[in-house]
């Protein structure tokens, strides 16, 4: 009896052991593939929500670096004698819309305001580790759950902006982003405003030409100060050169074009020292290569650099946006390779140091100044052969779209560069050109209009070539179309007898609006 009770005994151990195996087994099994995973829809139904809202900035995008325009192939032109303004200061035609504005922006570093870095900085750690594990194991939600989420997460926007967390052109772009719509800072209307202008003209002499500064001249008439943009749909953020500074700090803006790339790059001088003599901002232009060739008038460029945040402003001078290399170097009078495919080479050797690049070209492209300045057109390094390139119209918008191409295929190796193509500025030379009596003689503002209602950039160039790249439009040229009074006109200091400056701008002025919005974009 008793060796029978051992040996079921045994036998009950045994069978209670193989269950308790078996159970472990299978509640392993479970927690590693649970059974409802498989009632789950298919993944091509759930909404996967972009890594910019995982990360909480925007997404790193490549964009396709082939231009629009190859040398092969057939592109849009202009006649010979046709420009993309009227010399009669006629609004400009309207070509093919385009939509710049609804490119992504390449990704912007993180402004801190003041008073809360210690609090950023605390969180930095968690929200590395958050990072970290999201992309690990990224977030699926359906399309209800992902915009019940985007909703909550305004609000909590809403909430640390008004506790200061968030500054508000963080909130201003993550706002923008999540009602899928960007400011049309092209449209709206010129209005009165007395607290304008943001310095003086007369004032502003360690960064302003005198040969701009209408207010040292004999014109008495500065209604043309008063006036400020209005967009349409959207609020212009107002201009703040501490805030400039904020955004700005340790970084580099660099202005590269022409004559009207020189005003803006001054009118910015201005507005962020209001004016007024700044003895401890540092001439790097050095650094840059920014110096007076032998037997030059000037320099090619400038560069100051604000020591209290570190922010430099520069200009370097490229009328035509493409790279100059002359055909004798033992010749003074040499011709000039005119590479219309090729960026300056400034910008190839110091792309790497800039933060925020504002291009422009458009006034020299005339048969008159390559003639010359002995310039000869080349693409692919060699003289162009092709008629269509060969014409001043077809030249130009080949360059434009060869440059914004290639600054565009620089993005994604430039993770911090934020690029803008500006649109040209307008003439309004009337009853001849610069040199046969031409004038623009109006001094009333908003005598020939005072609203852009437009969605399409005026600027046809400009606009297709910036169009599916992460190139901004920086879209002046409606704008400044009805401002025909804020030229230096026949004021000029230099201007010989019946000659007028329709081209350039009276300082304080119109270009000032062009930086208050480039400044709400950067």
């Amino acid at each position: 009896m008793k060796g029978l009770f051992y040996g079921l005994r045994g036998k009950e151990i045994s069978l209670i052991l193989i269950v308790l195996t078996c159970t472990t087994i299978l509640i392993w099994a479970w927690d590693r593939t649970p059974l409802l995973a498989t009632f789950l829809p298919p993944k091509n139904r759930l909404l996967q929500l972009p890594q910019d809202i995982l990360s909480g900035g925007p997404p790193t995008r490549s964009t396709p670096i082939d231009s629009e325009i190859h040398v092969n192939k057939e592109i849009a032109t202009f006649p010979e004698n046709e420009t993309v303004y009227h010399q009669e200061g006629r609004p400009f035609n309207i070509a093919a819309p385009t939509d710049p504005e609804s490119v992504p922006a390449p990704a912007q570093k993180k402004e801190i305001p003041p008073g809360v870095a210690d609090k950023e900085a605390k969180q930095e750690q968690t929200f590395e580790a958050e990072k970290s594990s999201t992309a690990e194991n990224p977030t699926i939600l359906t399309e209800s759950e992902g915009y019940n989420n985007l909703t909550s997460g305004k609000k909590k926007l809403e909430q640390e902006r008004s506790a200061g967390i968030v500054s508000p052109a963080d909130f201003a772009n993550i706002s923008s982003s999540a009602r899928g719509k960007a400011c049309n800072y092209a449209k709206g209307k010129w209005v009165v405003e007395d607290s304008r202008p943001w310095y003086s003209g007369s004032t502003c002499k360690q960064w302003l030409s005198s040969m701009w500064a209408c207010q040292l001249m004999q014109r008495k008439d500065f209604a043309y100060e008063k006036l400020r943009w209005q967009p349409k749909d959207c609020e212009l953020e107002e201009f703040e050169a501490a805030k400039f500074f904020r955004r700005m700090q340790d970084k580099t803006l660099a202005f590269v074009g022409d004559s009207l790339g020189r005003q803006q790059f001054q009118s910015l001088m201005c507005m962020v020292t209001g004016g007024e003599e700044r003895p401890d901002v540092i001439d790097v232009g050095k650094e840059f290569g920014l110096v007076k060739p032998r037997g030059a008038i000037r320099p090619n460029g400038w560069a100051y650099r604000f020591p209290s945040t570190n922010t430099t402003i520069l200009y370097y001078w490229s009328a035509c946006l493409c790279d100059l290399e002359p055909l004798d170097i033992t010749n003074r009078a040499t011709e000039y390779a005119m590479h219309l495919d090729r960026p300056p080479a400034f910008l190839r050797q110091y792309l790497h140091k800039i933060d925020v690049l504002v291009l422009n070209t458009g006034h020299h492209w005339n048969r008159g100044k390559l003639n010359a300045n002995r310039w000869v057109m080349h693409v692919g390094g060699v003289p162009n052969k092709n008629r269509k390139i060969a014409e001043i119209g077809g030249a130009k918008n080949f360059t434009i779209h060869s440059i914004v191409s290639w600054v565009n295929s620089q993005l994604l190796s430039h993770p911090q560069l934020r690029a803008f193509y500006r649109s040209i500025s307008p003439r309004h030379f009337v009853n001849g050109d610069w040199n046969t009596g031409g004038s623009c003689d109006n001094t009333t503002p908003m005598s020939i209009g005072k609203e852009v209602l437009q969605d399409e950039s005026s600027d046809y160039s400009a606009g297709s070539a910036v169009k599916g790249t992460g190139v901004k439009l920086l879209d002046i040229t409606s704008l400044s179309q009805v401002r025909d009074e804020g030229h230096i006109s026949r004021y000029s200091i230099t201007a010989s007898r019946g000659v007028q400056d329709c081209l350039h701008w009276c300082l304080p002025g119109v270009p000032d609006t062009w930086n208050e919005i480039l400044f709400a974009q950067i």
